[in-house]
């Protein structure tokens, strides 16, 4: 199975918000997660996830093939299903600094 550019991109821009973040906050240390076993499922799609296991919490991005340039995101929690509710973003527009504003927004443990 080869890999999707799209998704080697976007873990290239996580991978650098990743490094920001471990320089920046002592207490986020985001666990990045790649997977593809939605397509041996049928589904043309592929999957990064972006966990902390502090929080229990997951950032969820999809990658859909029926829509190119589109990543789909939602909050979540690593236990749980996700919704059905997906932020759009045109993926042209996300950088390592949106992927690390997502992680210290939604991750951030409040003193």
């Amino acid at each position: 199975m080869s890999a999707n550019p799209a998704l080697l991109s976007l873990s290239e821009i996580a991978s650098e918000a990743h490094a920001k973040i471990q320089q920046d906050f002592v207490d986020i240390n985001p666990v990045i997660g790649v997977m593809q076993g939605m397509r041996k499922m049928g589904i043309p799609a592929d999957v990064l996830t972006i966990d902390c296991l502090v929080t229990n919490k997951r950032i969820l991005v999809i990658l859909h093939d029926g829509h190119p340039g589109i990543m789909r995101y939602q909050n979540t929690f690593i236990d749980q299903d996700p919704s059905d509710n997906y932020v759009d973003v045109v993926a042209k527009e996300v950088t390592s600094n949106t992927v690390y504003g997502w992680i210290k927004d939604y991750f951030s443990i409040a003193k």
